[in-house]
């Protein structure tokens, strides 16, 4: 009988204002260095003189899909779970994305083998949270390799970080400071959606309240 992944209490860790502010800036200005932010490079590549509007930040809260395939969101959230110590979710869905992509068959089986040590062996050094029974059938895929073989695990993964991360992440300061950030007058809530909001990526969110 499958056991039933269990859910782990979140372990949060502590910034001050000006270090959350500091690895905000940061992040948004180097989220190019993403694995899968580089893959994405042809089709929405990001200067640091360009401007990251409140629009597509606020879209970032529609769906955690909208969030890590954009590339500044996957490196919001990807430094949000590393706050937690869970970064091995994230990084683990970002492997099977680039899997997906290989090319050469040959390259298949130690591809697939370097991300199953990493991340569902049992000795793996960044082991995900997978109930046994798709552990179970991701390890006989390992027989032979395909470009689908890590599809079930990942999705499990991706619907935990969906129902569990996600959700805190849409209240934590790694968001909410994007949104509307410390000082501006006033919060997300009452902000009007309709208002200018835009992000300067080589300063800070400039914020227009009523």
């Amino acid at each position: 009988e499958c056991k039933a992944a269990s859910s782990s209490p979140p372990r949060f860790f502590s910034f001050s204002a000006k270090d959350m502010k500091h690895r905000l800036g940061f992040l948004l200005q180097k989220s190019d260095s993403c694995d899968y932010s580089s893959s994405q490079g042809k089709k929405e590549k990001i200067s640091s003189s360009q401007r990251l509007s409140q629009e597509e930040v606020r879209k970032w809260a529609d769906s955690l899909e909208n969030l890590i395939h954009h590339d500044r969101g996957l490196a919001a959230f990807r430094a949000f779970l590393k706050s937690e110590y869970s970064e091995e979710n994230i990084e683990f869905w970002v492997s099977c994305e680039e899997y997906k992509k290989t090319k050469s068959p040959a390259k298949l089986s130690p591809k697939a083998r370097k991300i199953y040590d990493e991340f569902i062996s049992v000795q793996a050094t960044k082991e995900v949270n997978l109930d046994s029974c798709t552990r179970e059938k991701t390890s006989h895929n390992m027989l032979e390799p395909t470009l689908s073989c890590f599809d079930e695990a990942q999705r499990k993964i991706f619907t935990l970080m969906e129902k569990d991360s996600y959700r805190r992440f849409l209240k934590s300061p790694y968001y909410l400071d994007l949104v509307s950030p410390p000082g501006a007058g006033c919060g997300p809530e009452n902000c009007k959606r309709n208002h200018t909001h835009s992000l300067d990526c080589n300063s800070n969110i400039i914020s227009q309240c009523a």
